[in-house]
């Protein structure tokens, strides 16, 4: 088993859920550390390694956080299974070795970061925006070492409320249930109309109902719905949370979750790095949007510099109980990582 390959394991073994990323953050400002890094853990909790000491900055930022649910470790078939295999340790170990290969650098600082909280509230990344500037970012995110994602759909999360006085079933008027359910039925028109014609669900408002409970407590029942909404570039998310507001009646509306939609440029010298990179590995180099969220939603908007996200792994796998990254796989995302630390440092 190679260096590179006990690196990854190691950091699957250690279980680090959102929230709970301190043993994980520890093991990778040491484990950096002996790679040449200046490394520390920082306000937010956040691993920071940093390559050289010049006044350029190219950050690779990936995050180190899990869902819940550990995953034993095991090798099998060429594959590495774990919790974070693709989501995101193993990008983030891909960008660690990669700048430890390419060393400093006269006139730039390499930044790799493995973040906190990407899985809930982007702490992590939100922490950097106040003492960062960089040239360029690569965000850690699962998509194939031949792919490279260029966009993010954005997010809004809804929780729904609503209580009212219990009634006999014969009573005139909707019950709370039903006031929820048309509520629901209102929001999936709505993004039906939006979406008419649309195929292509980069650019559809796409709303999850994740649970609804209700509960009669002898003198009041009560209906709690916890909803998110996908949205697309050009919807404007403070018009949807307004529209929210207008159908929730005598409901309590609340929101939480809030990114916004993220696309960048495709002609910028760190795509075309990707592009070079990837030929020289033997690759076919194609471009990808997400309907998810990741961290490139935070900073890209804030840090207005070429963007995009890349990393080993099938993202299908994310969140799964078979969570695994294929080692050759890994192998590559690294070497096309360490053409690109070199293409864009030049």
């Amino acid at each position: 088993m190679t260096d590179e390959i006990t690196f990854l394991r190691e950091m699957l073994e250690i279980y680090s859920p959102s929230g709970r990323e301190g043993e994980i953050a520890a093991y990778l400002v040491a484990r950096m550390r002996e790679m040449g890094f200046r490394a520390y853990m920082d306000g937010a909790g956040n691993a920071v390694g940093i390559m050289g000491d010049g006044e350029r900055e190219l950050m690779l930022l990936s995050h180190m956080d899990t869902v819940e649910g550990f995953i034993p470790v095991r090798m099998q078939d060429g594959r590495l299974y774990g919790r974070g295999a693709v989501d995101a340790k193993g990008p983030l170990a891909a960008f660690v070795l990669a700048a430890a290969r390419v060393g400093p650098i006269p006139n730039w600082r390499i930044v790799v970061v493995g973040a906190v909280e990407e899985e809930s509230s982007s702490r992590g990344a939100r922490h950097l925006l106040g003492y960062f500037s960089p040239q360029a970012v690569i965000i850690g995110e699962p998509g194939g070492w031949e792919h490279i994602t260029l966009g993010y759909k954005g997010r809004l999360r809804v929780l729904y409320r609503l209580a009212a006085p219990v009634r006999h079933s014969t009573a005139e008027g909707p019950s709370a249930a039903e006031q929820a359910i048309r509520f629901w039925n209102r929001l999936t028109e709505f993004a039906g109309e939006l979406n008419r014609g649309e195929r292509f669900r980069f650019h559809t408002l796409d709303p999850t109902l994740h649970k609804i409970t209700t509960h009669n407590g002898g003198f009041e029942e009560e209906v709690v719905m916890d909803i998110t909404l996908r949205v697309p570039l050009g919807v404007s998310i403070t018009e949807v949370k307004d529209r929210i507001r207008s159908w929730a009646g005598d409901a309590a509306v609340g929101f939480g979750g809030e990114d916004v939609p993220y696309k960048a440029e495709k002609n910028t010298p760190l795509v075309r790095a990707f592009l070079q990179a990837i030929r020289s590995q033997g690759g076919t180099p194609t471009f990808k949007v997400k309907l998810g969220t990741s961290d490139m939603n935070t900073v890209g908007p804030i840090w207005r510099c070429p963007i995009i996200a890349y990393g080993p792994g099938d993202s299908r796998l994310d969140h799964t109980p078979e969570e695994h990254l294929d080692l050759e796989e890994f192998r590559k995302a690294i070497g096309v990582l360490e053409r690109v630390i070199g293409r864009m440092t030049q």
